[in-house]
This record gives C-alpha cells, sequence and structure tokens, in this order.
C-alpha cells in the first residue's frame, strides 16, 4: 500500500561518480544491514494478487509516534481508499486521503512477468517524491514485500505485510528493520470494504 510520509530516498542527477556517492549510498548502506528474520527480495506472486483490492475502502490508521525508538503509543486516524486496476490487473492504482491528518498518498503496483514479482512504490502528498519500491508476492492469502530504504537517517530493512481476510475485509502492515535482528512494526491498516459510489467519485475517494 503505502510507505511512512516521513521515508526518505536520496536522488540526486550529476555527474556519475558524485550520483553514485551520493544518489547509491542509501542503498548501499541498508544493503550492508544483516537480514533480518523472513527477509527476502526473492518472494514470488500471481499476476491477479490485488484484484480484490478493486473498489472503495474505509480504513481505520495506526501509526507508531516516534520509530526506533521502542515507542508503544499509537495514533490511530480514519481514511478512505479508492483502487483501480489496469492491463487487466497487473497494474494497480489507489489514492489514500486521511481527512483529520490534511494529506493523502498514492500506491502503484506493476507485476513484471518475467520475474513473477510485485514492486510497489508510494507517494506522499507533502513531498510528491516516488519512494523506494518494495518487492514480493502472495502466498495464498498472505502477501509479503521487501525492500530497503533510510529513515531519518537511518538505513532499515522494509517489511510489507498484506492479509486477506475475506472478500470484505483486508489487513497491511509496515515494519522496519534498523539492526538486521529484528522488526518493529510501525503502521498498521484496517480495511473494510465500502460501495465505491460513496466512497469514490471518478475512483478517488471523496473525503
Amino acid at each position: 500500500m503505502h510507505r511512512t510520509p516521513f521515508v526518505r530516498s536520496a536522488r540526486v542527477a550529476v555527474f556519475p561518480l558524485a550520483a553514485c556517492v551520493l544518489a547509491c549510498a542509501p542503498s548501499a548502506i541498508a544493503a550492508a544491514l544483516p537480514d533480518p528474520p523472513g527477509y527476502t527480495t526473492a518472494r514470488t506472486g500471481g499476476p491477479h494478487d490485488f484484484e480484490y483490492f478493486a473498489g472503495g475502502w474505509r480504513t481505520t490508521q495506526h501509526r507508531l509516534k516516534a520509530r526506533g525508538v521502542g515507542s508503544n503509543e499509537w495514533d490511530t486516524f480514519p481514511a478512505t481508499l479508492c483502487m483501480t486496476p489496469y492491463l487487466d490487473g497487473r497494474v494497480t492504482a489507489d489514492e489514500i486521503r486521511f481527512p483529520t491528518k490534511g494529506w493523502a498518498g498514492f500506491t502503484l503496483r506493476s507485476y513484471d512477468l518475467a520475474t513473477k514479482q510485485w514492486s510497489i512504490w508510494w507517494i506522499n502528498s507533502t513531498s510528491g517524491r516516488l519512494e523506494t519500491p518494495v518487492v514480493g508476492g502472495f502466498d495464498g492469502a498472505r502477501g509479503e514485500f521487501y525492500g530497503e530504504d533510510v529513515d531519518a537517517g537511518r538505513p532499515v530493512k522494509v517489511r510489507y505485510r498484506w492479509d486477506k481476510l475475506d472478500d470484505d475485509h483486508a489487513r497491511w502492515e509496515q515494519a522496519f528493520s534498523y539492526d538486521g535482528r529484528g522488526w518493529e512494526t510501525n503502521w498498521t491498516a484496517d480495511f473494510a470494504r465500502a460501495p465505491a459510489s460513496s466512497a469514490c467519485r471518478d475512483g478517488r475517494p471523496r473525503d
């Protein structure tokens, strides 16, 4: 679905050597971290993994107030999401709006027919930046997607989990590993299907 809005990745277009040092350094540092339990960028899936998620959804979001410091305080807030599939479901796009927060997000997913993997990108309305993707797929009702990023200057390994609970309910969570030894879940979302006519307008959230 969506990366936390305060994750940053460096991207710079300058001379090749400087570009590698500045733009590639975060990923290189993150890659140097040990792989936490379950971490893999080899997980595959099917081209129809996200078909179930088409349409409108009401969702309750739970976000850790402070990440990477052992915090136990969570912020809970509502959101509305509308998803549209393209290319026979092998590409999906959804917009999510957080009415009490004053910002929104956009998720793009694409399925690579050669590798049989999904890549998931997140764009936050406060930055407009296309974040580093996570890759993976579903095995039954559980989807897992992994990647690397930088969180407030700290290299992290990233995990997305999707659970298809039934036709009308789903759960997503995001976790970071800062040390390669364990995961800290910092954001979860519980989804309940909503009539597209009331939740969405032209494929976008009404709220």
